[in-house]
This record gives structure tokens, sequence and C-alpha cells, in this order.
């Protein structure tokens, strides 16, 4: 019942110690790093963002110079001179020097026809009045066309110029690497897993992926990228393999075109991860700490708790015991005045007849008998019985009347070997060997000399009874005394090896009137009256006996100075 009552009061005190800190850590914890990731993933988003729009401005850029290039040749050399395949050549070369960017040149008449061609591919002569990109160069001035394969079969786009001479519109066109092309959109980088590239206004790459997405094909997420909005917009998208990705998109100023970039959010957020790891790491150790230092606390806390009931329940048997005494006292003085009137009654009477039997004798009214030696043995008997509860009734009167104190200042190393002294010749005749230890004078208490004196030659003689007891006279006994200091106390020990006392005994021996030894070797005051006189000295005398081994009475007193 006492066990569950300590191990219910643990477990509250376990549990507010664990709640009490833990709540607001983890609150605070949770409320920091949920702060912390809102602003980080703000900060990474909007950097991206910036990126994607700087990084449209440079393709839109390179676009224009290349429609510029164009603009420049058709300005400068004329549709007569750009006829001529050899000045035709010479220019291409010059565009070359100024971008590499360029595959091939030509030249087309009004009606859609390819009259000069510099490039790799056969193509001069070739009609193209029904394409698309013609049609709108014509329409618009210029034109930059999407990805197509065309007469040479190979994914590529062209930038185109149109010129007016007098009554005629002639067409200036260019083809632009796509690979190289690709490889200016790619130039953006962002954490490990950044990429950057380009879908037309249906979803379709015109530059390559790197992490796949070939020219011409469909992507995948265009669906969820194809918006009109103003400058870059964000989104989180999962692809086939459910990878989370951010996309940041801005369409291209000049050109209807959408530069898409595109980073795996643990990439993107790595930082976040990271810092969200350490937050974990952080929450773990210190709920581990406080976890062990709750432990440890509650255990401290039910130990000390366990201890002071210990202390209460001991200081209760010994109110108890002082109430015995203190009843008993008062009881044992009538007693004993009671019992040592008749005794003193039945002592004169015994005298007068001893007195009266000489008399007898001497005149001849009592002759020797038997029966006359028995009636004086008779009459022996009853004197010492007399004689027996005499001292009975005198110890217990000196038990009520214990004397006050007379304290005053002792040391105990003098005090100790003077009982030792006393009581040296008495332990040698029944084989006891007795030996005393104190530390370094002085070790003074403020104590009755006499008093004290009488509750070690007590505990002495008792000591050495048991040891008798055990080993008889011829030798075995060992009584050790010992006196030191711990802190402000003076500790005096008095061991035997004698039988010991029962777990039973133990808890009577302080007990007026209790006593081991057999009839007429003890009155089973002497202990009582030990304990009144320490306790009244302020200190407090324990026992600690083992049945076989031994036993220790351990007399504490104030230290004095």
């Amino acid at each position: 019942m006492q066990e569950n009552h300590y191990f219910s009061l643990k477990r509250k005190i376990l549990a507010s110690m664990l709640i009490t800190p833990l709540v607001p850590f983890v609150l605070a914890a949770v409320v920091a790093y949920e702060h912390f990731s809102i602003s980080t993933k703000a900060d990474a988003v909007s950097k991206m963002e910036r990126i994607v729009e700087d990084h449209a401005g440079l393709v839109d850029t390179f676009l224009k110079e290349r429609k510029a290039d164009l603009g420049f040749v058709a300005e400068a050399y004329g549709y007569e001179s750009l006829s001529d395949q050899k000045t035709l050549s010479q220019v291409f070369k010059i565009l070359q020097k100024e971008s590499n960017a360029f595959l091939d040149l030509g030249i087309f008449d009004q009606a859609g026809v390819h009259v000069a061609y510099h490039g790799p591919y056969e193509l001069a002569g070739k009609l193209y009045s029904d394409s698309q990109w013609f049609n709108q160069v014509r329409k618009n001035g210029s034109y930059v066309s999407d990805i197509f394969k065309g007469f040479r079969k190979v994914p590529h786009f062209v930038i185109a110029i149109a010129q007016k001479d007098e009554d005629r519109t002639w067409v200036l066109r260019a083809t632009i690497d796509p690979y190289l092309f690709t490889e200016v959109v790619e130039k953006v980088r962002m954490g490990k897993t950044g990429e950057a590239y380009i879908l037309n206004q249906e979803g379709v790459f015109q530059t390559s992926r790197r992490s796949g997405g070939d020219l011409m094909e469909l992507d995948p997420a265009a669906e969820n990228l194809l918006t009109q909005h103003h400058g870059a917009r964000s989104c989180i998208l999962k692809d086939k393999n459910a990878s989370e990705y951010l996309y940041v998109t801005t369409w291209l100023p000049s050109q209807p075109w959408l530069l898409v970039a595109r980073q795996e959010t643990s990439d993107t957020f790595a930082d976040l991860n990271q810092a969200g790891f350490w937050v974990l790491i952080i929450a773990l150790v210190g709920g581990a700490m406080i976890s062990v230092l709750a432990f440890y606390m509650s255990n401290r806390i039910i130990a000390r708790i366990q201890q002071a009931d210990q202390e209460k329940s001991q200081l209760n048997q010994q109110l108890v015991v002082a109430g015995r005494l203190a009843e008993i006292g008062e009881m044992s003085s009538g007693f004993a005045h009671e019992i040592n009137n008749p005794l003193q009654i039945i002592r004169a009477e015994s005298a007068l007849i001893d007195t009266i039997i000489p008399d007898l004798k001497k005149r001849g009214e009592l002759q020797e008998s038997e029966d006359s030696r028995d009636m004086e043995d008779s009459l022996e008997q009853i004197k010492k019985q007399v004689d027996r509860c005499a001292s009975i009734t005198s110890a217990i009167l000196k038990f009520a009347r214990q004397k006050d104190l007379t304290p005053q200042t002792i040391d105990l190393c003098e005090t100790l070997p003077e009982v030792t002294h006393m009581i040296a010749r008495k332990a040698e005749l029944d084989g006891v060997a007795l030996s005393l230890q104190t530390e370094p004078p002085p070790i003074r208490v403020n104590a009755d000399p006499a008093q004290l004196q009488q509750v070690l030659l007590n505990l002495i003689n008792n000591a050495i009874y048991a040891m008798v007891d055990r080993h008889g006279t011829a030798g075995g006994g060992e009584l050790k005394l010992d006196c030191n200091r711990e802190g402000d106390k003076a500790v005096i020990r008095v061991k035997d090896n004698g039988g010991g006392i029962s777990q039973e005994n133990m808890e009577k021996i302080f007990t007026p009137f209790f006593s081991t030894k057999p009839v007429g070797k003890g009155t089973g005051l002497g202990l009582s009256i030990c304990y009144g006189i320490i306790e009244k000295m302020g200190g407090n005398i324990t026992v600690n006996s083992e049945p076989g081994v031994g036993t220790e009475f351990v007399i504490t007193l104030p230290a004095a100075g």
C-alpha cells in the first residue's frame, strides 16, 4: 500500500516536471521553426523569381541582338548584293564572327523563292510562299519562329527580316543553332537540381531540358504552367515520380515563349531542411535532458519524502516510548511506595522472628529439629525475597525519580578511559578483550558525567553478559569502544560480538521492564534509564544488531564548543 502511494506520488511529480518545461519548450521550438520556415521559403522563392526575370531579359536580348544583326545586314547590303552567293557567304562569315549561333543564311524574293542560300543544306530554289514563318515576316516585318523541322527535317528555328525595295518585299532569314540557344537558356544555375528551359504557347519544348525533355516534345507540366501573367509566377508541382519541384515562370518580353525554371524543393529549401534537422536534434536533446533531469529529481524527491516519513515514524515510536516512560514513571512511584511499606513490615516481622527463635532455643521452648531447621531456612528465604523485592522497588523508585541532570562540559577522551578502567578487571575475568579508540582530544560535550558513566557502564555490562553467554569466560569476546566527531555531533559506539538481538526484541529493547535475562539477572530498567538519560542530554541512542554476529549501541550527543 505504501509502495503504491509512493509510486502514485512519483508518477504525479514526474508528470508535472515533464509537462511543465516540455510544453513551452516544444511550443517555442515549433513556433520558431514555423516563422523561420515561412521566412526562408519566401526568401528562396523571391530569389528564384529575381533570377528567372533577369535571365528572361538576357535571353530576350540575345534574340533581339540576332534580329538586329540581320536588320543591319539587310540595310547595309540590299537585295541585289545579298542575292549574290559569294557576297552572301562573306556576309555569313561576318555574322558568325558576331555570333556563332548562326547556322545558315538565306535570301527570299517576294514570291517566297529561296534565291540564295549559304549553309549545309541544299535549300536554294525552294519555295516558301506557304510557310507560316514567311507569311508572318512579310506581315510583321520581322519574325522569330518556334522550333520546327521544315525542309531540312531537323529541329531548328529561324529569325527573319523583311525589307521593302520600291515595289517589292524580300526576306533575309538566318537559322539559329537550337543547341547553342539551349546553352544560353541553361546558363542559369540554381543549386544541384535547378534547370531552365523555354516552352512555346502550346507547351512544346523550344530548348531541351537536362532532366528529360527534347526539342519539340510536349512538357507534361505545361497545362499548369501556360497561364498568362505578368512578371514571375511560382508554384509547386509533382512529376510522375512524385518528386516535388518549385516552378518559376515568366514570359519573354518580345517573344511568346515561356521561360521556365524549376528546382527540386528538397534542393531549394535545403537550408530550411538542415535547420529543421538541427531544430529536431536540439528538441530531442533538450527533451532528453529534461526527461533525465525530471526522472532524477522525482526519484530524489521521493527518496527524501520516504526518508522524512521514516524519520517521522521513528519519532512517533520515540514519542510513544517517551509517553510510556512518563506514564510508568508516574505509576511506578506509587506502586513502589505501596509495595515497599508491606515489605518493610515483612522485613521487621522477619527480623523479630529471627531474634525470638534464639531466645526460644535458649529457654528450651524450641528444640533443634528438622522442622526448626526448615522454619529457619524458610525465614532466611523470606528475608532474601524481601531484599530482592526491596531491590526491585528501589530500582523502580530510582527510575521514577531520575535526578535532574547537572550538565557540564566534559571531554569524552578523558571520560571514556575512566569508564573502561573501571570495567577492565571484570572484562578480563570474563574473557573479554576490551579496546578503546578515540580521535585526538578534545571531544567535548555538555553532559552529567556521573549519569553518562552510568549509561556506559550499563551498556558495557550488558555487552559482557551477552559475550559470556555466547563464548563463555575462556575468551573470544571482543568489546570495542570508539568515539569521534561527525559534524556537530559526538558519537560513541559500543560494539560487541555477543549473540545479538532478534528483530522481534529490537522493537522492545528500550521498553521499561523488558529484559531477555533470566529472573534475578536484571529488572529490565537499565536500557530504559539509559534512553531517558541520553534523551535529557539532547542526544539519542540507537542500536544495530544481527543475531549470531553482535550488537552495536550508538550514542549521539551534541558537541560542545
